[in-house]
C-alpha cells in the first residue's frame, strides 16, 4: 500500500528542494577518482535546479546490483509500466495498485520524486475497454483519472495524462478514446486530474516530437489551444527515443517555443540507440548525442528535468522492439559507467581531470602541438582526448602522436586514429580521412583506458609526416 499521506508529505516536499536547488549539493564538485566519491547526476541536476532520473519497473527490483544505483545515481523515478490502465484497473471498476506502490514506496524511501506514467494511453489497456459503450466511456474514462491520480495525491509530482495521442504528420490518433468520445477527451483527462489531484504538474506526453516539425507543430497548437481556453497543463514531456547521431537540430528551439506558451518542459524517456554491437566510435558518438540533449535542456529555464528509460543497457526495451539495436543508455549491462554517463557527468556541471600537457615537434614550421584532456576518471577506468594542432604556416598531410602509459594503466579502445603499443608506449597514427590539417586548425581522437592506482596525465609528443 500508499506510505502515510503525511510521510508522503514530508518526502515529497524534501525531493521537491532538491529539485529546485534549495539542497548545498554538487556546488564544489571533486574530481571523480578512487579516493573521493564523485557527486551523481541527480546532485549535479539538482544543484542547476532540476532532477535527471531513470524509469524503472518491478521485476528489477529484486537485482540488488541494480536498485543500488537506481537509488543512490537519480533525484527521480519514473514508474515505467505498472501505473498504466492494464495494471490499475484491469477489471471495469476494479483497481489495484500493489506493483506501482513498491516503485514509488522505493522512490520515497531514497528521498527521489516520482513522475506518474501513465493515465490515458491508446496501448496497454484492459481488453474490457474496447467494449464499453461510446456514451459510457467518457464517464469511465473520469472515473479512472479519479482513482489512480487520487491514490497518487500528493506523492507524484507529474502525471503523464495522456500519453502519444497524435500520428506522425499531426492528425489525431484514432484511439479507442477518440473514436468514442471524439477530440475533446485530451481536455476533459486534463480537468479531471487537475480535480484528482490539484498539486501534480500535468504532462502531454509523446514520442517523434523533439525537433519541430508536423507533430510537435500539433501538440504546439493543442499547449497553445489549452492555455487560452484555461484547459489545465503544466508542462510537455518530450520522449527522445533517439537514434545514434540524430539528435534534432531544432531541439532546444523546440524546446523553448513550449517554454514560451508558460508550460515546463521534461525530457521524459531518454534513451539514444545504435546497430549493435558497440564500438568506440558509435560510444563518441553517443555521448556527444547524450551532450547535446542535456545541454538543449539546461539553455532553457523552464526544461525542469531529464529521465532515461531505465539507466543500464541490459534492462533497454529496445532490442525486442528494434531487432540489432541497443545500447542506447549510460551504464551497460555490468552497470559500468559508459562514455555518454560521463558526457551527461560534464554537461550537468561535474568536473573531471582535465590537466593538459603539450609537447611540440616536427618539420613543418612551428610543427604541430599534442594537447591530452583526461575527459572522464572513475575507479578502474578512464577516458582521454587529445587534440592535434598544425602551428606550421602550410598544411599537414599526416601526424603521429606518443606518449608513455603509466605503470597500471591501457588503451582498450580508441577512435580517429590508427593505434599501435608497445608496451607502455602507445603511437597513434591518423586515420585515412583525418590526416590533413590546415594552418592553425586541430583534429581530435579519444580513446577509453583502464588503469589501477594512480591515474596520472602523460606528456603527448607530436610528430608530422
Amino acid at each position: 500500500m500508499s506510505a502515510p499521506a503525511g510521510r508522503a508529505r514530508r518526502v515529497l516536499a524534501a525531493a521537491t528542494a532538491a529539485v529546485v536547488g534549495t539542497l548545498a549539493v554538487g556546488m564544489a564538485v571533486a574530481a571523480p577518482s578512487s579516493a573521493a566519491a564523485e557527486p551523481t547526476l541527480g546532485q549535479l541536476a539538482a544543484a542547476k535546479g532540476r532532477y535527471f532520473g531513470s524509469a524503472t519497473d518491478n521485476p528489477t527490483l529484486t537485482n540488488a546490483p541494480y536498485t543500488a544505483v537506481l537509488g543512490s545515481e537519480f533525484n527521480q523515478i519514473t514508474v515505467g509500466n505498472t501505473q498504466k490502465w492494464m495494471y490499475t484497473e484491469p477489471s471495469r471498476g476494479q483497481f489495484d495498485y500493489t506493483q506501482a506502490d513498491r516503485i514509488v514506496a522505493f522512490a520515497q524511501a531514497h528521498d527521489q520524486i516520482v513522475r506518474g506514467h501513465t493515465l490515458v494511453w491508446h496501448n496497454q489497456l484492459p481488453d474490457w475497454i474496447n467494449s464499453v459503450p461510446a456514451g459510457e466511456l467518457l464517464g469511465v474514462m473520469r472515473n479512472h483519472i479519479a482513482n489512480v491520480a487520487g491514490h497518487y495525491k500528493g506523492e507524484v509530482v507529474h502525471w503523464d495524462v495522456v500519453n502519444e495521442a497524435f500520428e506522425e504528420d499531426g492528425t489525431r490518433r484514432q484511439s479507442v478514446f477518440q473514436q468514442k468520445i471524439g477530440d475533446g477527451y485530451i481536455a476533459e483527462a486534463f480537468k479531471a486530474a487537475r480535480a484528482a489531484d490539484p498539486n501534480a504538474k500535468l504532462y502531454y506526453n509523446d514520442y517523434n516530437i523533439e525537433g519541430i516539425g508536423a507533430k510537435s507543430d500539433a501538440v504546439y497548437n493543442l499547449v497553445k489551444s489549452f492555455k487560452q481556453r484555461g484547459i489545465p497543463i503544466d508542462g510537455v514531456g518530450l520522449q527522445a527515443h533517439l537514434i545514434l547521431g540524430q539528435v534534432p537540430g531544432s531541439l532546444q528551439q523546440n524546446i523553448k517555443r513550449f517554454a514560451d506558451l508558460g508550460v515546463d518542459v521534461a525530457i521524459t524517456e531518454l534513451d539514444i540507440r545504435m546497430r549493435t554491437p558497440r564500438d568506440a566510435a558509435k560510444d563518441a558518438q553517443q555521448a556527444a548525442d547524450y551532450r547535446a540533449v542535456t545541454n538543449a535542456c539546461l539553455a532553457v529555464t523552464r526544461c525542469v528535468g531529464i529521465t532515461v528509460w531505465d539507466f543500464s543497457d541490459g534492462y533497454s526495451w529496445i532490442p525486442s522492439v528494434f531487432p540489432g539495436e541497443g545500447a542506447a543508455l549510460i551504464y551497460d549491462e555490468n552497470f559500468a559507467k559508459k562514455p555518454s554517463y560521463w558526457a551527461v557527468y560534464e554537461a550537468l556541471g561535474g568536473t573531471t581531470t582535465t590537466t593538459t600537457t603539450t609537447t611540440t615537434t616536427g618539420n613543418n614550421g612551428s610543427g604541430c602541438t599534442a594537447t591530452y584532456r583526461a575527459v572522464g576518471q572513475w575507479p578502474g577506468g578512464y577516458q582521454g582526448e587529445i587534440t592535434v594542432r598544425n602551428n606550421g604556416t602550410t598544411a599537414l598531410s599526416g601526424w603521429t602522436v606518443k606518449w608513455t602509459l603509466a605503470q597500471g594503466q591501457t588503451v582498450s579502445s580508441l577512435w580517429n586514429g590508427v593505434v599501435t603499443t608497445n608496451g607502455q608506449e602507445v603511437t597513434v597514427r591518423n586515420a585515412n580521412y583525418n590526416g590533413t590539417i590546415a594552418p592553425n586548425s586541430t583534429v581530435t581522437f579519444g580513446f577509453v583506458g583502464s588503469s589501477t592506482g594512480a591515474n596520472p596525465t602523460p606528456t603527448a609528443a607530436c610528430t608530422t609526416a
